[in-house]
């Protein structure tokens, strides 16, 4: 893992971005998909909002995912080795670039087919507190024809990643605007933020 972790920190570093294959295994992944709030689909989640506490809003025009927060006191066993994972993933990064992060914040994340997350930085106006964005995908079986890429703008070029199954991408909130495109199949991932300071739990 100390190869992957490294391929994620000189990323980071040089580009403010990095995709790491195989973060989460086959296994992994399956064992993630088979909890229950999975399992159940949309059922078990909320629909997503803009914005943050009394200023959130939903708008499925900017939008249209749903969304389930995990509590790290509470998680499957499945979800737990991710967020365990993250947690060695935030000491490298201090570690190595000397960055102060504190803790995380991940839900589960679900795209029904068509949905899509427009144009958009993930760092709040008003709240500096979200430092690296992390993004986790679950999708087995996943090829160019389905689409739901995640779109990141960078400085005079865009790039598409597929959500593939166990790929993590990492990237600034503050610097990186991004967006999720239309999928013909439904999207899962585990999507978060790493912060530095310690999450407020009253979202979850």
């Amino acid at each position: 893992m100390n190869e992957i972790f490294d391929s994620i920190v000189d990323g980071l570093a040089e580009k403010g971005y990095a995709v790491a294959d195989s973060f989460l295994s086959q296994a992994e992944v399956d064992a993630i998909l088979a909890t229950a709030e999975f399992k159940h689909g949309i059922d078990q989640f909320k629909k997503a909002g803009i914005g943050k506490n009394q200023g959130l809003q939903i708008n499925e025009a900017i939008r249209g995912d749903y969304i389930h927060w995990l509590d790290k006191n509470t998680a499957s066993a499945p979800a737990k080795v991710y967020l365990d994972r993250l947690q060695e993933l935030i000491l490298y990064i201090n570690r190595t670039l000397f960055l102060s992060l504190k803790d995380y914040e991940v839900h589960m994340t679900i795209y029904p087919i068509g949905s899509f997350y427009k144009r958009h930085l993930d760092q709040f106006k008003k709240d500096d507190h979200r430092k690296l964005s992390v993004i986790c995908y679950l999708n087995n079986d996943w090829t160019a024809i389905h689409g739901g890429n995640l779109r990141m703008y960078l400085t005079g070029e865009t790039l598409d990643f597929l959500p593939i199954a166990g790929r993590l991408v990492c990237f600034r909130s503050d610097q990186i605007e991004h967006e999720v495109l239309p999928a013909t199949r439904e999207r899962l991932s585990l999507t978060g933020w790493i912060l530095d300071q310690v999450a407020d739990l009253r979202h979850l």
